[in-house]
């Protein structure tokens, strides 16, 4: 052999050989066919329960009857913090959800409710009122407090509409 041959061999052994992209242009193709197909099956209602393609369907909600409920709504507290806190004064608003029942006794007990709340709120720890957290754990002290009052099964819950301090 001669040199030339040689380097006519080694040429053709460096030169790298070309890779057939029939596989990827194949898988393309069919991704965009099942793509595809999937969209119409979904659009034309054959999968995903529509009945006809871009009409949707409302669920039906049963309403649930409420039960009978009642609120008598508390006077407005002004309670005084003392000195040593940041803030002054707390402002607080509620309401009471009563059986209907009992309505016109809770309304004859306000004055003790309004006692008791008062009562505690102004021997509550001023740290307590100012943390956000800890009005989830008022509530139940308060609402515990009202149910003492008022006797049990009259008051349901205890609302409160304003707990501002300032």
């Amino acid at each position: 052999m001669s040199n030339a041959d040689i380097t006519a061999e080694a040429a053709e052994e460096e030169a790298p050989a070309k890779k057939s992209k029939k596989g990827l242009v194949i898988g393309l193709v069919g991704a965009l066919l099942l793509g595809g197909g999937g969209f119409y099956a979904t659009y034309a209602g054959l999968i995903g329960g529509h009945s006809e393609p871009g009409v949707e369907e409302e669920p039906v909600v049963e309403a649930v009857e409420l039960p009978a409920v009642s609120f008598v709504e508390l006077d407005p507290l002004v309670i005084s913090l003392g000195s040593n806190a940041r803030n002054r004064h707390l402002r607080f608003r509620a309401s009471l959800e009563v059986e209907p029942a009992y309505e016109e006794d809770v309304i004859t007990l306000k004055p003790r409710v309004v006692d008791v709340l008062n009562a505690y709120l102004r021997a509550v720890d001023t740290a307590m009122l100012e943390d956000p957290h800890s009005l989830v754990k008022l509530r139940a002290q308060m609402l515990r407090r009202i149910q003492l009052v008022t006797g049990e099964g009259r008051v349901r819950n205890l609302l409160i509409l304003e707990f501002v301090l300032n």
